[in-house]
């Protein structure tokens, strides 16, 4: 099988994407995942009633890849597509008409097949310190860690049901999701890294809250259960911008899943690139 890109945490950054653009035009990539925090800040549009920003998706990201469409014809790869907790729900109706359009593939919540392989999407992130929480869920329980808002708390661009709100899990979510199928030989699209993992390691040493240590690793619990427990061929990840440059990794494994996380803290675009058939020589690129 061809390579396949991977991306995430862009954050609207139009120099990363036309490098990326550049790239699939180039390489010709088999499929594309990107991996959530896509888009401008929603919260600060939010807060300010700025939405300029909504039109990057159709003024930009969909423009960009329809011309890539024309270019490429059927060489055009499949492209996966998550939000992140830094992009407001409110996109999602403009990401679901993209991909009515054919432009990519809405998986969020959501199972795909691709070339013998099943693709999994899933947004959702722990609690976190931001006020955004349209794409926020308690992990395995209501617990929140210190210096976190709870996700009854903070602000949202679309509303959801109490019910959700108060007692949605990311547990739950994954065991819906995935309602007891293998998914040995599936590749899981998360924005969130699994908890205590080279990739979920937050720039957090020796800060405290009334006294009580944040802990450095801030992924999720439920996901590093889920993997462990079901051991998928290859789960992606994002989120934490600068673990790789603490941990000095970008991939970890988790018995015989392989995880990558293409989330960076720098200013170039952080590129993996990988084939499910030889997952041992994927390889992240800053370009």
């Amino acid at each position: 099988m061809p390579t396949c890109f991977f991306v995430s945490d862009l954050h609207g950054r139009s120099n990363r994407y036309l490098k990326l653009f550049q790239l699939i035009g180039e390489e010709r990539p088999h499929a594309v995942f990107l991996g959530g925090d896509l888009l401008p800040s929603g919260l600060s549009a939010l807060e300010s009633l700025d939405f300029d920003h909504e039109d990057f998706i159709n003024s930009f990201l969909v423009r960009q890849l329809k011309k890539l469409q024309g270019k490429l014809a059927e060489d055009y790869p499949r492209v996966f597509v998550i939000l992140g907790n830094d992009d407001s729900r409110s996109e999602e109706a403009a990401i679901i008409a993209a991909a009515t359009a054919g432009v990519w593939e809405y998986v969020h919540d959501r199972r795909v097949s691709f070339e013998g392989h099943e693709v999994y999407g899933y947004a959702c992130v722990p609690p976190t310190p931001f006020l955004l929480k349209d794409w926020e869920r308690y992990d395995v329980s209501r617990y929140v860690d210190p210096g976190c808002v709870s996700p009854e708390d903070g602000y949202r661009s679309v509303p959801a049901p109490e019910n959700q709100i108060k007692h949605a899990t990311i547990k739950d979510d994954l065991d819906n999701l995935v309602a007891g199928r293998p998914v040995d030989q599936a590749i899981f699209l998360f924005h969130s890294p699994p908890h205590r993992t080279k990739l979920d390691r937050a720039a957090l040493d020796g800060k405290m809250i009334d006294h009580a240590p944040l802990d450095v690793h801030v992924g999720s619990v439920a996901i590093q259960r889920f993997i462990e427990q079901t051991q998928p061929l290859l789960t992606l990840h994002g989120h934490i911008h600068e673990s790789a440059r603490i941990t000095g990794a970008w991939s970890d494994r988790i018995g015989q899943t392989h995880c990558f996380s293409a989330a960076h803290d720098g200013p170039e675009l952080a590129l993996v690139r990988f084939n499910p058939a030889n997952l041992g020589a994927a390889m992240r690129t800053l370009i």
